[in-house]
């Protein structure tokens, strides 16, 4: 609770809430953030330095015109639990997490790997490797084009209607080593139908994830950022903003007795920058790919 009462007096203030927005488009140093405020520098300066002592952003040292300063935000949620019962449930909602290693189809091209707790699963740079029957546990995947296929089972009760499904994976670029200024467009795809792009701004690493092991080096990625994907009657969502006019009726979820979930870079994206996909033991969240699916009574 201490914590949260910590970072709750450093989002308190417009000028630092101001910063985040501008991060969450992609990283920037201060003479940007200043300029796009429209505040002095030394003003700016503080305010940066109180967000990178609460942890929110992350600043690296990256070429340029000698070396410069470069700040990117570290999360895109914050979740504070005000003491509420975690053994109580939602009703009617179907919910399963799956590993990022039970793809069952794929198409990948270099640079791209598995990764597991404690080794490399097979070759690295080699899509051979995606077909190894380690690939089962693995807790990074990542490739610079091509996608990811998963079958969820479909459990909705016979004679009740989905009215919402939900995805949630913590994901990034995939960047020699990491690049914090490194677009990506990141499409997903539900029973065949394409959701709608998200652009990632960048590749994360030099600061370890939370969950990110010890033996894997801190100039590879990191972490990614935790995005949900929710489509219901009114359209497609990603983290509450309309990104498509696809409806849940559209995805046809009783005709099948399973649930296509596809996440990839499509040939002709703008921004081909790749895919790191993490597990529960990699980055900064302790899941898989989330699916919330809910049903009427």
């Amino acid at each position: 609770m201490d914590e949260a009462i910590d970072i709750s007096k450093v989002i308190g203030n417009e000028h630092r809430m101001n910063i985040l927005k501008i991060l969450s488009t992609g990283p920037h140093n201060v003479n940007e953030l200043a300029e796009k405020l429209g505040l002095p520098f030394s003003t700016t300066a503080v305010n940066v330095k109180k967000l990178e002592d609460a942890n929110l952003i992350i600043t690296e040292l990256v070429p340029g015109r000698g070396t410069q300063k470069v700040n990117s935000k570290n999360y895109d949620r914050i979740v504070i639990d005000l003491f509420t019962d975690s053994t109580e449930k939602e009703k009617n909602v179907i919910t399963i997490d799956m590993p990022i290693g039970e793809y069952v189809d794929c198409q990948v091209e270099p640079s791209c790997g598995l990764v597991s707790e404690s080794d490399y699963i097979g070759m690295q740079d080699d899509p051979r490797s995606f077909y190894e029957p380690g690939r089962r546990e693995a807790q990074l995947l990542y490739f610079r084009h091509g996608y990811v296929e998963y079958r969820y089972p479909n459990r909705i009760p016979y004679g009740k209607k989905a009215y919402e499904i939900e995805f949630s994976l913590e994901i990034c670029s995939e960047a020699p080593y990491h690049k914090l200024d490194w677009p990506s467009d990141i499409t997903l795809w539900v029973n065949g139908i394409e959701i709608g792009t998200w652009t990632c701004p960048g590749d994360f690493g030099g600061q370890r994830g939370f969950n990110t092991p010890e033996w894997w080096t801190i100039y590879f990625t990191q972490y990614g950022l935790l995005k949900h994907w929710k489509i219901n009657q009114n359209g497609s969502f990603l983290d509450g903003v309309q990104i498509s006019d696809v409806t849940i009726s559209d995805l046809n979820l009783h005709d099948k007795p399973f649930v296509s979930l596809r996440i990839g870079v499509k040939e002709d994206a703008f921004n081909a920058g790749g895919i790191n996909l993490f597990g529960p033991n990699f980055g900064n969240y302790e899941q898989g790919i989330i699916m919330n699916l809910r049903h009427n009574e």
